[in-house]
C-alpha cells in the first residue's frame, strides 16, 4: 500500500533502545516508519505494532547492513510499501569491549564492516532517488568515543570517528542537491549495550557527567527529530552531541 505524499523514514537498528525511540518519535511526527532489524524480528514487529496502535504508520523490514544485497532488497521493499524514501537514520551497529591487542582480525573487520561501511552502503542505496528528487535527509548515529576515543573500544571508536568524517564529507557532496547529512553523537545512553555496566561503574560515570544523569533513548530521538525537520534545513554536515556535557 502506498500512502500519498508522505515519505518513508528508514531506521536501522530499529528494534534496539535508541532505534525504537527514534522510530516512535518519527512516526509521531508523521513519517512512514520502516523499523529495520537484522535478527530481532519479533521486537521490530512489536515496535511497528505499537506505532500503529498509536495512530502512526510503520512496518518491520529485515536489513543486514553488512550485505549490499540485503540493503538493496530492504530499500526496494520499503519503496514498494511506502513509496519515496525521505529520511535515512543510520543507527544500526555493534560494539566490543576488549584490548586492541586481543581483538581478532575477524572481529575487527566485522565492527568496521557493520558500524561504518553499513551506513555508507545504505546511504549509497538511497541517495540516487534523493538526489533526483532534490530532497532528502540522512542522519548518522555516532558516539562521543568517535570524537575522543575510548580505551578498550578502539575498533568501535575508529568506526564511529569514520562515521563523523563520512557525515562531513558526504554533506558537502550532496548539499547542492538539497540533501542534508548530519550526525548525532551520543554519550552514555540507557540502552542494552550499556546494561552490562555494574552499578558502581555506572555511578562513577554519571558522577563525571555535569548533567548528573544517564541519557535516555528519547534524548537521542529528540535530536534526530530536530535534524529531520525542515526547520533544520540550513544545518548541514554537523555533529550534534547528546551527552549531558560529558566531554
Amino acid at each position: 500500500m502506498l500512502y500519498g505524499m508522505k515519505k518513508a523514514a528508514i531506521v536501522t537498528g530499529g528494534s534496539g533502545g535508541i532505534g525504537s525511540a527514534v522510530c516512535e518519535r518519527l512516526a509521531a511526527e508523521g513519517w512512514l516508519t520502516a523499523v529495520c532489524y537484522n535478527n530481532d524480528k519479533s521486537s521490530a514487529e512489536s515496535i511497528a505494532e505499537k506505532i500503529r496502535a498509536n495512530g502512526g504508520t510503520a512496518e518491520a523490514f529485515r536489513c543486514d547492513i553488512s550485505s549490499a544485497e540485503s540493503i538493496q532488497q530492504c530499500v526496494e521493499n520499503v519503496k514498494k510499501s511506502f513509496g519515496g524514501i525521505g529520511l535515512l537514520v543510520n543507527n544500526g551497529g555493534i560494539a566490543d569491549i576488549n584490548l586492541f591487542t586481543s581483538i581478532s582480525d575477524e572481529r575487527l573487520t566485522e565492527i568496521i564492516n557493520i558500524d561504518l561501511l553499513g551506513a555508507m552502503r545504505l546511504s549509497r542505496a538511497v541517495l540516487p532517488d534523493m538526489i533526483r528528487e532534490h530532497s532528502g535527509v540522512i542522519i548518522n548515529i555516532s558516539s562521543v568515543w568517535g570524537e575522543c576515543g575510548a580505551s578498550c573500544e578502539v575498533a568501535y571508536s575508529a568506526a564511529k570517528a569514520g562515521i563523523i568524517g563520512f557525515t562531513k564529507a558526504l554533506a558537502r557532496e550532496v548539499a547542492p542537491s538539497n540533501v542534508r547529512v548530519n550526525c548525532v553523537s551520543c554519550g552514555l545512553i540507557d540502552t542494552k549495550m550499556n546494561g552490562e555496566l555494574s552499578k558502581a561503574d555506572l555511578d562513577a560515570v554519571i558522577g563525571d557527567i555535569p548533567a548528573g544523569r544517564i541519557g535516555t533513548p528519547q534524548d537521542a530521538a529528540n535530536a534526530v527529530a530536530f535534524l529531520a525537520d525542515e526547520k533544520s534545513s540550513y544545518i548541514q554536515g554537523q555533529v550534534i552531541r547528546v551527552d549531558g556535557c560529558w566531554i
